[in-house]
């Protein structure tokens, strides 16, 4: 491998470790979102009600939970799009 492989492969690892590190630190704050403030204005937001529910007893049993999941999943489908993007896909 010549010195300008290795040197543009190197500079792919890094464009992938860029794209990585800033996908989960938006993940990580939108957990904190919906793990930590939202739970914290939950007295505020039972002003009014969803499906019969305080809405800010909902959303910290039944929104936050639904949200990880969606955060799970979306993580992981643009996860598989830079893996792929730079060949390191399975």
């Amino acid at each position: 491998m010549s010195s300008t492989e290795a040197g543009a492969t190197a500079e792919a690892r890094e464009r992938h470790w860029t794209k990585t590190s800033r996908l989960n630190t938006i993940v990580m704050i939108l957990w904190v979102l919906f793990a930590i403030v939202i739970p914290f204005f939950a007295a505020p937001l039972n002003s009014f009600t969803f499906l019969g529910f305080p809405f800010g007893y909902y959303m910290c049993v039944q929104g936050s939970l639904i949200a990880f999941v969606a955060l799970i999943w979306i993580q992981n489908w643009r996860q598989d799009q830079i893996d792929d993007e730079y060949g390191l896909g399975d």
